[in-house]
């Protein structure tokens, strides 16, 4: 028996798409898997580290994890308005919080990224875990912060506004969905494992939206502080045709994101999706 380590999420959207992977619905023979749930920022460290075999990351993040990692076409979180939002207090001013600091859940986050390249300008920046970033931002302990995750549905409770959409900004500049996070296997597995892997992840989502009663029950397991409207709407935005099968257009958007990673100076040059990321002999579909 071969041991997979795995890491996601407890966000409903990784919960909900690992849900029958975890819990034997979809197996692969011969493999067992031990999962670790960690936040966005713990992840991609974990993938940059080295510590697990199978990952859900940044998007931004492949540009510093190639050549050690495989990019799967499953599993992935993208789309049209699921961007990152750019939040302040109600009272700040243009002028405050444009020269303060802006709290962003990891240096290797897609938000991050997005964040430089619509606001190049805002230099001092801070890694604050996802979920504390209204409470720096109501502390005065940040002036401004980015959101991803259920705090695009919740942010609205608190005394903050909204400056920009980024994922909206994005959607308007390059007219493709905007690529947030994607799975990612060690090039140490063997190249006939991680296509068995691909295939499991994307039957996994499938086994999900035909078994939601029985998924929510997991879901809501490690989402006990949200609303299960707000979980639901967490998953219909994050979990779509784009997790099934990344596809082409899915595929040139992350070439479009890595590009700009690369042009921002986030990390060298990294290959395009086609050439050099995805396992060899794999297909993509429309």
């Amino acid at each position: 028996m071969v041991t997979i380590r795995l890491a996601f999420s407890t966000c409903p959207n990784d919960t909900f798409l690992f849900y029958a992977l975890v819990k034997g619905k979809v197996s692969i023979p011969g493999i067992r898997f031990e999962v670790h749930l960690a936040d966005i920022l713990e992840l991609n460290t974990i993938a940059k580290q080295g510590e697990a075999d199978l990952v859900k990351v940044s998007c931004n993040a492949l540009g510093y994890l190639f050549p050690n990692w495989y990019l799967l076409r499953t599993g992935s979180a993208m789309g049209k308005g699921c961007g990152p939002l750019l939040i302040t207090h109600q009272d700040n001013s243009e002028d405050s919080w444009q020269s303060g600091i802006v709290a962003i859940p990891g240096k290797m986050t897609t938000a991050n990224l997005l964040l430089s390249a619509r606001w190049p300008e805002l230099k001092q920046k801070k890694e604050v875990l996802f979920s504390d970033i209204i409470p720096a931002i109501l502390s005065g302990e940040v002036q401004a912060g980015l959101l991803i995750h259920e705090q695009r549905f919740t942010y609205t409770q608190y005394p903050v506004r909204c400056v920009e959409d980024l994922g909206e900004w994005w959607e308007n500049t390059t007219s493709l969905p905007i690529p947030l996070g994607a799975i990612v296997a060690s090039r140490t597995l063997d190249p006939d494992l991680v296509r068995q892997l691909e295939w499991a992840i994307g039957e996994s989502v499938r086994y999900a939206w035909q078994n939601i009663e029985e998924v929510m029950l997991y879901v809501s397991q490690y989402a006990q502080e949200m609303s299960t409207e707000v979980m639901k709407l967490h998953i219909d935005l994050y979990v779509n045709n784009f997790t099934e099968n990344m596809g082409v257009s899915g595929a040139i958007a992350l070439d479009r994101l890595l590009k700009t990673g690369t042009e921002e100076g986030f990390y060298p040059e990294v290959p395009n999706v086609e050439n050099g990321l995805w396992i060899s002999n794999s297909k993509i579909t429309q």
